[in-house]
């Protein structure tokens, strides 16, 4: 069997830059212990598959080894593919997930996703992050990840993080955030747990952020940045209970896999 793959770097205006998905198209599902063992092969952060049914295309995100509920910068990368290589004529795609339907439109060189805004709740520091970061947060939050806050960019930027001890933890993963000074907030994901050491760009951990900030700093745009090593800039609105989050993508890589 030999499959269309194409490798986007989504939250990017070039190539080298922010999360690379790899994007199978398919006209069937596939098993799902085989779509798992390509995202395996594959080695990046989500591999993600879709199929054309009816209005929708029904998407679904692997990492290396785990299928996730959401994931934002492969939902990029499919929009991307849709739009600029498989010749999608429509305004709006309508992706359908387990997280419900997602929207994503473009809007100039960028892709404006539709997500819903996630619910977070404040909780008591767990002591394994208190344990893992070299830096005391100064809060913390709960929802699909633990959303760490620290005093300031800096203690985002050299942040050491214990991995193994993350593992530990019940969530997906752990978001830390901080005001910045050239952006309204920077931050870093890591999800070991799930394969993911550190994300470069983490969409779905947004629809988690923007709640946070809109309520701290009483606005609903925002520019952000993701500080990891490849980097991401993350452009973000509050709507409601929607968050809609917008970046660009690049084609790295357009080929063909025999499995």
């Amino acid at each position: 069997m030999t499959l269309d793959m194409y490798q986007i770097d989504a939250f990017a205006s070039k190539v080298f830059e922010g999360n690379p998905a790899a994007v199978i198209p398919l006209k069937e599902w596939l098993d799902d212990a085989l779509m798992q063992k390509i995202a395996q092969e594959n080695n990046l952060s989500e591999t993600v598959f879709f199929v054309k049914e009816d209005e929708y295309y029904h998407i679904r995100w692997f990492t290396p080894n785990t299928e996730v509920d959401m994931c934002g910068h492969a939902t990029l990368a499919s929009a991307y593919v849709l739009f600029e290589l498989l010749s999608f004529k429509d305004d709006v795609i309508a992706f359908n997930s387990k997280s419900g339907i997602l929207k994503v439109k473009k809007e100039d060189k960028k892709y404006v996703m539709d997500f819903p805004a996630q619910t977070i709740d404040k909780c008591e520091i767990p002591k394994v992050i208190i344990n893992a970061f070299d830096k005391t947060p100064i809060e913390c939050y709960k929802s699909m990840d633990y959303l760490v806050v620290f005093e300031n960019e800096q203690d985002i930027l050299d942040a050491k993080v214990n991995l193994q001890l993350l593992k530990e933890l019940d969530l997906r993963g752990v978001i830390i955030t901080s005001k910045s000074s050239n952006y309204d907030f920077v931050c870093r994901f890591f999800a070991p747990s799930h394969g993911i050491d550190e994300d470069p760009v983490t969409g779905s951990a947004y629809t988690q952020l923007v709640p946070y900030w809109s309520d701290k700093l009483n606005k609903n745009t925002f520019a952000s940045k993701q500080v990891s090593q490849r980097g991401g800039e993350v452009f973000c609105k509050l709507d409601a209970d929607k968050v809609e989050i917008s970046g660009e993508a690049v084609k790295y890589l357009e080929g063909k896999i025999s499995i």
